[in-house]
């Protein structure tokens, strides 16, 4: 996943916060997916569509790790998400 690409929610996702993490519910295949705290920033960072480079800087700005750390950790989330249809790419 490039720093360029731009992803965005899929509808149809109901989220909630449960003692500071995200639980969402996919309406469409009913199925429940707990994000914990750090997965729930990324979901509310993609409130409005975003380059990963974005995510990464915004994320940057709140937690203390290196780039390199955060951008492989990001795309492993998102792709895990893309997998799963809780996000899609921007065309």
């Amino acid at each position: 996943m490039l720093e360029q690409t731009v992803l965005k929610r899929k509808a149809g996702i109901m989220t909630a916060d449960m003692d500071g993490s995200t639980v969402m519910m996919d309406i469409e295949t009913g199925k429940y997916y707990n994000l914990g705290e750090t997965g729930g920033a990324v979901w509310e960072l993609l409130e409005e569509p975003m380059s990963v480079g974005d995510l990464v800087d915004r994320l940057l700005q709140e937690y203390k790790v290196s780039r390199e750390t955060c951008m492989e950790d990001v795309q492993s989330f998102l792709t895990a998400l893309m997998e799963r249809g809780l996000i899609v790419e921007e065309v």
